[in-house]
C-alpha cells in the first residue's frame, strides 16, 4: 500500500471546523428552544440531527483525504460505481399498456369541428 504524501489544505480544514462548530451551535440552540416553554418535539429532533451533520462534515473531509492520498482506494471506489445493476424481474408492477388499435370514436368528430371553426375564422 503506497500512500502518497498527504497535502493538508488549511482553508479546507478551517471550512470543516467552522461547519462542524456551526452545526454544534445549531444543536445547542435547538436544545435550548426545546427546553423553553415554547419548545416542541421538532426542536428536539433538530437538536439531535445537527450533531450528525457535524459528524458528516468531518467524515466527508476524512474520506476526501483518504481518496486523494490512496490511489488504490480511489480505484476501488471508481470500479464499484461502474457496476451495472439490474432490477429483478417481477419486483416492480407491470406498466399499463394502451391498445393502439382502438381509435377514439370522438376524435374524427372533434377534428371536423376544429376544421369548421378554423374555416369560420378565415371568413
Amino acid at each position: 500500500m503506497t500512500a502518497q504524501k498527504r497535502r493538508h489544505r488549511p482553508a479546507l480544514i478551517a471550512l470543516v471546523i467552522v461547519a462542524a462548530v456551526v452545526c454544534l451551535a445549531m444543536a445547542w440552540w435547538q436544545w435550548d428552544r426545546y427546553e423553553s416553554s415554547s419548545g416542541t418535539g421538532q426542536n428536539l429532533g433538530y437538536a439531535l440531527q445537527w450533531p450528525m451533520f457535524a459528524v458528516a462534515f468531518v467524515y466527508a473531509y476524512r474520506r476526501f483525504v483518504v481518496l486523494e492520498s490512496d490511489p488504490e482506494e480511489a480505484e476501488k471506489v471508481r470500479t464499484n460505481n461502474h457496476k451495472v445493476t439490474e432490477i429483478p424481474q417481477g419486483l416492480l408492477p407491470d406498466r399499463p399498456t394502451v391498445s393502439a388499435t382502438d381509435p377514439d370514436s370522438g376524435n374524427p368528430e372533434y377534428n371536423q369541428l376544429l376544421k369548421e371553426l378554423a374555416e369560420q375564422e378565415k371568413q
